[in-house]
């Protein structure tokens, strides 16, 4: 690890492109696009190949990206792998976007959408070194009008952008949406939503310790019933 003297020894995770530095304390960590460069002053690991190459990965912080949450909480699967084509809504200043930067790799893509011109800024300065990221700054001036309706723009954009048998990834935040009932309640709700909009939630994961009253949600989208055959 940048920094450390000790050894760290690098391991895939089940997941595709993502990774565990093994050292005094595990981390989860992707491999970087970029070599030399932290985006939100990462730790980053270096490992030297046999051949006397060199690797070097992030440290994915789950703590501060809600998908290495739902990774460490067990999620079955991202659907984010090397060569994919992701379309991150609420992309911020791109904390999460870079990881997905690196999962994607050179042959991937990720359209990433963010309405704050502040962060905005941030998420363009990142995706000028990473040359699979796509920044989208689209103002919409009244935010917190619609940030209860995260679901409502994930149909809207699915409709546009999602083919049938395609995946999402939705983080809910169930204070933002009605903090007057459990937030197992709120989610069982949204889950609703999404099934009356042709999504198919496949699993659902809270995102304690790192993150309070969130869950993941992921699922698949306009998939083809099963033919009941004659018995």
């Amino acid at each position: 690890m940048k920094g450390g003297g000790s050894k760290v020894v690098v391991e895939p995770h089940r997941h595709e492109g993502v990774f565990i530095a093994k050292g005094k304390e595990d981390a989860l960590c992707t491999k970087n696009m970029v070599p030399g460069e932290s985006v939100y002053n990462e730790k980053r690991v270096s490992v030297q190949n046999e051949d006397g190459t060199k690797v070097e990965y992030r440290v994915w912080n789950p703590f501060r990206s809600k998908l290495a949450a739902a990774v460490l909480g067990g999620v079955d699967d991202i659907w984010i792998k090397p060569g994919a084509r992701v379309l991150y809504l609420g992309a911020a200043s791109g904390t999460t976007v870079s990881h997905v930067s690196d999962l994607d790799g050179p042959t991937g893509v990720v359209y990433a959408v963010e309405f704050s011109h502040r962060s905005g800024r941030d998420l363009v300065n990142m995706a000028k070194k990473r040359t699979n990221v796509i920044p989208i700054v689209e103002d919409a001036r009244h935010p917190a009008k619609y940030r209860m309706l995260v679901g409502l723009i994930l149909a809207l954009n699915a409709s546009y952008f999602l083919k049938a048998g395609g995946h999402f990834v939705i983080s809910i935040k169930a204070n933002c949406i009605d903090s007057t009932v459990p937030a197992e309640v709120v989610f069982a709700q949204e889950v609703k939503k999404l099934q009356s909009e042709q999504f198919k939630p496949m699993e659902q994961v809270t995102l304690e310790p790192f993150e309070r009253d969130h869950a993941c949600v992921v699922g698949a989208y306009r998939v083809a019933k099963k033919q009941k055959t004659a018995a």
